[in-house]
């Protein structure tokens, strides 16, 4: 997608120059620009496919959404595929360290975010482990996600063999640096033949051995089958610009082998970002709204739509759709809870019914339409992710997966409350603070 289509970015850095200027123009310099030239020329586009990997069903393939994000850059869905959700930060947790534990070839990890506290530690000292045994380990960590994390936090990992890579990293005088283009991809390969996909970074918020009551609800799964060979083609198109090693290296270390079957799923494997020609991921879910005949399920962290997806949305309701939005009651992060009031009061006039999730943070990604589709991954429901960020997103068509997350989308709403609109009282400050924030919102 063209930068000149989306105004928002350039009205917000128009106002941050203004308002701030000290701050403003240096920001500008080293974040400005969307799909910037130089460091997008110097990534590889992405168009997955697996040749060798068994066809989707014609049901699906003849989907207009699925032909809607092939036409954008995706590759197509594959067949004979497995999920297992993970609806849990303990279980996400207790899946990770055993699949760690029983690779035998290699671990590929993609984060954004790797804590420097307990549960960072423990992956740590677990990846050395499997390194020291001979188990070829690449960690591959954001460098604006992971910019606390040192690299003395992860020499355990180094000095048993493991290799540690950070995506455009922030150091200054870096040839590869960006702060504006993160890696927001996370994903888990293990022998190249299941993967971990989802929202969940690698710090106590996201996962743990115990239950502890201010984690963060999130969704992920563990994906076996043939589109974890896809999934690994992300990994390697990323390690091979982040470490500068050509994906030759990666076919002499072990020749490519398409996973076999392991269950009877259409996965949709969908990269999005600056590396992808089209934007699959947003054109996906304009057409999940706009396709969509009785129910749309958004859960979101950050719901900061753009006009397109909101008046989509906003149609849909008013027709008479079920248009559900579950977002945490308080996210970390002030300046999005602002930014979405006015979309919520808008869909919540249309008919949509908006839910604040009560307990915790909610950190998922996940929309659900009519079910018999659903896509999760790492990409929030805002501008960042959409438009600018390297995300991952697994559209699901089999109808029992489908309906296991539906069951799991079920149970947040027993722990959420309706949003009242008029709990914010539109006085001219609050009134001032949101429209400032949905200026400022494509920054962030």
């Amino acid at each position: 997608m063209n930068d000149k289509r989306q105004p928002g970015y350039t009205i917000a850095w128009l106002l941050a120059i203004v308002l701030v200027p000290y701050v403003g123009v240096p920001l500008y310099l080293c974040l400005g620009g969307r799909k910037l030239k130089r460091l997008v020329a110097s990534k590889n586009r992405m168009t997955l496919t697996l040749p060798s990997a068994p066809r989707a069903s014609e049901n699906t393939l003849n989907l207009p959404t699925t032909k809607i994000m092939m036409a954008n850059g995706a590759g197509a869905p594959v067949g004979g595929n497995h999920l297992t959700l993970l609806k849990s930060g303990e279980q996400a947790y207790a899946e990770l360290v055993k699949l760690i534990r029983s690779a035998q070839h290699t671990i590929h990890i993609t984060t954004f975010i790797l804590g420097r506290e307990e549960t960072g530690r423990a992956i740590i000292t677990e990846l050395a482990d499997r390194a020291q045994q001979g188990v070829k380990v690449r960690l591959l960590l954001d460098g604006l996600g992971s910019f606390r994390t040192s690299r003395r936090f992860c020499s355990e990992l180094r000095d048993a063999g493991g290799e540690v890579v950070r995506f455009m990293p922030m150091a200054p005088l870096s040839t590869r640096h960006s702060a504006n283009l993160r890696n927001h991809r996370k994903i888990a390969i293990f022998d190249h033949h299941t993967a971990i996909v989802g929202g969940r970074n690698l710090a106590r918020e996201y996962m743990g051995p115990s239950k502890d009551l201010q984690r963060w609800t999130d969704f992920g799964a563990i994906v076996r089958g043939p589109a974890v060979g896809l999934i690994a083609e992300i990994f390697f198109a990323d390690w091979q610009h982040a470490a500068n090693k050509s994906v030759e290296d990666f076919r002499a270390e072990a020749p490519f082998i398409c996973p076999p079957n392991e269950g009877m799923s259409d996965l949709h494997v969908i990269a999005s970002g600056p590396d992808v020609a089209g934007d699959p991921l947003y054109e996906g879910l304009v057409s999940f709204i706009q396709e969509a005949e009785s129910s749309v399920w958004i859960i979101t962290p950050y719901f900061i739509p753009d006009e397109v997806l909101q008046r989509s949305l906003l149609v849909k309701a008013r027709a008479g759709v079920d248009i559900t939005l579950i977002v945490p009651a308080k996210s970390n992060h002030v300046i999005p809870d602002l930014a979405r009031r006015q979309y919520l009061r808008e869909l919540q006039q249309a008919g949509a019914r908006i839910l604040l999730y009560q307990p915790s943070m909610l950190h998922a990604k996940v929309v659900i339409t009519d079910d018999r589709l659903a896509i999760f991954g790492s990409a929030n429901f805002d501008l960042r992710s959409l438009f600018v960020n390297f995300e991952i997103g697994i559209a699901v068509y089999s109808p029992e997966q489908v309906a296991e997350i539906q069951a799991w989308a079920d149970e947040l709403v027993r722990d959420s409350q309706s949003y009242i609109a008029g709990q914010n009282p539109r006085r001219w400050y609050n009134s001032l603070a949101e429209d400032l924030s949905r200026l400022l919102a494509p920054l962030l």
